[in-house]
């Protein structure tokens, strides 16, 4: 009998979902003599379901082995967090999983969890790539794009491959600039009533939507007020955090922020006239539609950099939504002048990693009536 041991446990799948295995291994903690393997293919499973299944493995297989103690070592961020009950469990395939794994763990004097890198988790890693060498290559089956941080591309009719890194693009709330219809740039004000009651609505709809996984939802946002009380309501709803990007801000409208249309067009009817028609012209003291869709640019590096594969909302002003779904578009800078977004409207965009896009929603305010 050893009183202590170590499981280290991976899964995962090719393709998510796709052919599926789990891998663990249960070591003598003091001595890391190997003291039981366990491997197994799942058929067609998601990535998080296998990597459950392996701590389940693993745990059956440390008390088979006589343990009392076990310090569970796995580089499943989600499995070690929900586990050590640090995150909700949202997604119901993985809650029946999650209670069997409570179950076994209750039956040790002491179960410990802990995160580590991939790299020293190649054991159970290998493991679990044998018992998915032993699965189909493929599926007939084409999952959902909605499946959250688990769908795969739809290849028929984009052609676009790999997992899509989805952006839920909100702009924030109504404030009195916009209530007033004054160009609103970088001048920092805050919601309204109003504006406050549409971030939380705007909150509910992304907290009720389906596909989004049990990780906590990344929330980038300007870092202007009215973007971060918009995205703190959301925060508040889904459970996240919030980030700040500075690329995202609105246009800076230079002097022309916190005038009407005619109040700008009378005040410098020349510059006005163009600005309206040529993304190159920038208002005085102010930028150009075309300098801001090179930050919006670099910021959709930045969160891709950053999100690979996740879903993200996003929380920004009129001018760099409208720039982001122009890539997604790939259209030319007439849609800027042509699109039309509502205060805390929803549009939702898919960036793939091979180069794709595929914009799935755009200015919904369904949640708002």
């Amino acid at each position: 009998m050893t009183e202590r041991v170590v499981v280290e446990a991976d899964g995962g799948s090719r393709g998510n979902p796709g052919p599926a295995g789990y891998g663990a291994v249960v070591k003598d903690a003091d001595t890391g003599q190997v003291l039981a393997e366990r491997k197994q293919g799942l058929g067609v499973a998601t990535n998080n379901v296998a990597e459950y299944r392996g701590l389940i493995a693993g745990l059956e297989a440390a008390e088979e082995a006589g343990a009392s103690t076990v310090d569970v070592r796995m580089d499943s961020k989600l499995v070690v967090e929900q586990m050590s009950g640090r995150w909700k469990i949202k997604n119901a395939a993985l809650q029946p999983l999650a209670t069997r794994a409570r179950e076994l763990a209750g039956r040790f004097a002491g179960v410990r969890y802990e995160w580590i890198p991939r790299a020293l988790n190649s054991h159970a890693d290998r493991l679990a790539n044998e018992a998915m060498d032993t699965q189909e290559s493929g599926s007939s089956e084409e999952p959902s794009a909605d499946k959250g941080p688990d769908r795969v591309s739809p290849t028929g009719w984009t052609g676009a491959t790999g997992t899509p890194t989805r952006l839920l693009l909100l702009r924030h709330g109504q404030t009195e600039m916009s209530v007033e219809r004054r160009y609103s740039g970088r001048g920092d004000v805050g919601l309204t009533e109003q504006g406050r009651w549409q971030a939380q609505a705007a909150a509910k709809r992304l907290a009720g939507m389906e596909g989004l996984g049990d990780e906590p939802l990344p929330i980038v946002a300007s870092p202007l007020t009215r973007t971060m009380q918009t995205a703190q309501a959301v925060a508040d709803a889904v459970g996240g955090r919030v980030s700040t990007l500075p690329g995202l801000v609105e246009t800076d409208f230079g002097e022309w922020d916190g005038l009407t249309f005619a109040e700008a067009t009378r005040r410098d009817p020349d510059v006005h006239r163009r600005w309206m028609s040529d993304t190159s012209v920038a208002a005085p003291g102010g930028e150009s539609f075309d300098q801001v869709h090179k930050r919006v640019r670099e910021a959709l590096d930045e969160l891709f950099a950053a999100y690979p594969g996740r879903t993200v909302v996003v929380v920004s002003h009129v001018t760099p939504i409208k720039s982001l779904l122009r890539v997604a578009l790939e259209a030319g800078p007439s849609l800027l002048f042509r699109l039309h977004l509502d205060p805390a409207s929803l549009s939702i965009a898919d960036f793939y990693p091979d180069g794709n896009a595929s914009v799935r929603l755009v200015n919904d305010i369904s949640h708002l009536r």
